[in-house]
């Protein structure tokens, strides 16, 4: 019995303490908690006001590339198809070919009418010296009938002469009539021939006037140019040039390096210049449209430093690009059916404006990345 009480009496100041101890375990606990709370704000506050603040980052971003979309410049049935969808190609490698019959044979009656401008255009040159030459026997034909005219008045001035002076003797009957009929019948001759002289002269003079003109008209084909310059020999050349151009387009190459994707083009099928054959996507000059709030944009500038992370390989490769360029509208505004903000039932939505971001050629080398993929991307506002 004494042990009893004794023991009572010994275990009832542990059961008081128990509470107090609980009692500042607890608070020992909470204050823990605070500290560490608090000790996570501090920390957060410090990361943002260093790094988060100078920081806006999105993962509504996509990659593309400005794609070159294969097209014929000339009409034709396609002769041969070279490449498939996902295939590689370079700058300058065949893609299709079209049947080049049609076009080879415009490009020989090209060549023909070319042949023939130039042997036209030497005509013309030599009809130049051919009336040229004219000219000068024109004008040795008017001397002559010059000269002829000239000998016809002298040869009339002394018909004249001989008949006066035989009118005069055959009044005193010096001379006889026949003579005096002989002297008559001599200043008609003479007369008749200072006439026709004359004629000669009036015809020598238009003749040479006719050749000049036919010169002029010949020269106005030929003035200022050579076989080679000729506007009829250009034409013609141009015609030729235009037809072997069409010929080499019936060859469709690559103007970029890249991947083809969307052929739609098949052997047989006829094809008409602009139609979209196939896209080939440069994926070595690929970058990221990203979709910032407008929120986020008060410190976004071009040239700032962006790091960049893909879906496709997730967390372990990390690219490097840099702000190039902010697009004058957001993607609502350029909407095919843009918001209506003037309605009365208009809700307020965050707009998001897409900024362009250059990548690391090197980086896209060794990784390779493909259009539409998504992209988380942070840019770096501090510089």
């Amino acid at each position: 019995m004494f042990d009893t009480e004794a023991t009572g009496e010994s275990q009832a100041p542990a059961t008081v303490d128990a509470p107090k101890a609980d009692t500042a375990k607890r608070r020992q606990l909470f204050v823990g908690l605070a500290g560490a709370v608090l000790v996570a704000g501090l920390g957060y506050g410090a990361w943002y006001a260093l790094v988060g603040s100078h920081h806006v980052e999105t993962d509504n971003a996509y990659v593309a590339a400005d794609s070159a979309q294969i097209t014929p410049l000339v009409g034709g049935p396609v002769r041969s198809v070279e490449v498939r969808d996902t295939q590689a190609v370079r700058r300058g490698q065949v893609l299709v070919a079209l049947d080049d019959s049609d076009a080879r044979i415009t490009l020989a009656s090209a060549e023909a009418d070319l042949a023939k401008a130039e042997r036209r255009v030497r005509g013309y040159f030599a009809t130049d010296e051919s009336l040229s030459a004219q000219i000068t026997a024109r004008e040795a034909d008017q001397a002559r009938a010059a000269a002829t005219l000239a000998s016809a008045k002298s040869d009339l001035e002394r018909a004249r002469i001989d008949l006066d002076r035989r009118k005069a003797l055959a009044a005193n009957g010096a001379v006889s009539g026949d003579e005096l009929t002989r002297a008559q019948n001599a200043f008609a001759n003479a007369q008749a021939a200072a006439a026709s002289a004359k004629a000669a002269q009036v015809q020598a003079q238009a003749n040479r006037a006719a050749a000049v003109g036919s010169l002029t008209a010949n020269t106005v084909m030929t003035d200022g140019t050579t076989v080679q310059t000729n506007p009829e020999v250009a034409a013609a050349r141009a015609r030729v040039e235009q037809a072997r151009l069409d010929l080499a387009r019936t060859v469709i190459r690559a103007p970029i390096d890249g991947v083809v994707t969307r052929r739609n083009v098949q052997i047989g099928q006829r094809v008409a210049p602009g139609a979209t054959l196939m896209q080939v996507v440069p994926i070595q000059q690929a970058y990221v449209d990203a979709n910032f709030k407008e929120g986020q944009l008060k410190k976004v500038a071009i040239g700032q430093p962006v790091e960049l992370k893909a879906d496709l390989y997730g967390g372990s490769v990390t690219y490097h690009g840099k702000v190039v360029g902010l697009s004058g509208g957001t993607g609502s505004a350029f909407a095919m059916i843009p918001a209506q903000n003037a309605t009365g039932n208009w809700i307020k939505v965050v707009q998001r404006l897409p900024v362009r971001i250059a990548l690391d050629p090197t980086e896209l080398k060794a990784n390779p990345l493909r259009v539409g993929l998504s992209m988380t991307a942070a840019i770096d506002t501090r510089r």
